[in-house]
């Protein structure tokens, strides 16, 4: 495979993270995108060409693994945590 350009790998980490955000679990969503900032930022200064192959690959991959796990995600609901409950407020 060519070597990709700077656009592409920004378009796959747009992807990762538009994906990410789809989960309806909230604890799945934020360890997604904590782990796909964490991936990229890690290897932003990458510059051997193999290397980056393999790891665009390895990304493309793990797209398609959140796609499968957003939609089996979205067939099962689940009760919102606290967290995710917006306009209650809340004394302590």
């Amino acid at each position: 495979m060519a070597s990709c350009s700077r656009t592409q790998v920004i378009s796959l980490y747009r992807m990762l993270i538009k994906e990410s955000k789809k989960f309806p679990s909230y604890n799945y969503r934020t360890y997604a995108l904590r782990r796909v900032k964490d991936s990229f930022r890690e290897n932003l200064h990458v510059d051997n060409p193999k290397t980056l192959d393999m790891l665009l690959n390895q990304a493309r991959e793990n797209l398609a693994v959140i796609k499968r796990q957003v939609s089996i995600g979205q067939m099962y609901t689940a009760q919102r945590t606290i967290v995710e409950e917006t306009g209650v407020h809340r004394d302590l």
